[in-house]
C-alpha cells in the first residue's frame, strides 16, 4: 500500500559531488529537520525479540541534485517560503566538528554561500516549486 503524503521531505546536492560527500552531506542536512520539525519523525521500532531502534522519518526522503545555479535558486526559493532548511556548504569538508562547521557558515553572506546541499521540508506544492529545475539523483 502507498501512502501519498501532503508534505515533502527533499535532498537537493550539487551535481559535481564524490559519491562520499553525497551521502555525508544527505546525512548531515537530515538531521536537522527532526530537531525542529518533530512531527517528520515516527515511532519507535522494534523488532520481534522486543529489542528497541531509534525512530526515523515518517516518510521517504527524495534525494534530487542539479547545477550549483539549481542550488542557489532553490535556497532563495526556500527562503521566501519561509520553509524548514538546512544547508551544507563547501566550507564544511575542510571543518572537523560542529562548531567550525556553524562558524564557517556563519562567516559567509547568505548570496556568497558555497551551497553544496540543501534539505527543505514543507508542504508538497511548496517544495515541488523550490526544486523547479533539479532531477531525482540517479
Amino acid at each position: 500500500m502507498s501512502t501519498r503524503f501532503d508534505t515533502k521531505i527533499a535532498v537537493l546536492l550539487r551535481e559535481d559531488l564524490e559519491s562520499w560527500q553525497r551521502l555525508n552531506v544527505t546525512a548531515f542536512l537530515v538531521s536537522g529537520l527532526g530537531t525542529q520539525v518533530p512531527e517528520v519523525i515516527g515511532e519507535p521500532y522494534e523488532d520481534a525479540d522486543q529489542v528497541p531502534y531509534l525512530p526515523m522519518f515518517r516518510q521517504p526522503v527524495l534525494v534530487f541534485e542539479g547545477a550549483k545555479e539549481t542550488l542557489r535558486a532553490a535556497h532563495a526559493r526556500a527562503l521566501s517560503r519561509a520553509l524548514p532548511r538546512a544547508v551544507f556548504t563547501g566550507d564544511l569538508f575542510a571543518t572537523g566538528h560542529d562548531e567550525a562547521n556553524r562558524a564557517a557558515v556563519r562567516a559567509v553572506g547568505t548570496s556568497d554561500l558555497d551551497l553544496v546541499g540543501l534539505a527543505v521540508y514543507g508542504p508538497r506544492n511548496a517544495v515541488d516549486k523550490v526544486l523547479k529545475g533539479a532531477r531525482m539523483h540517479p
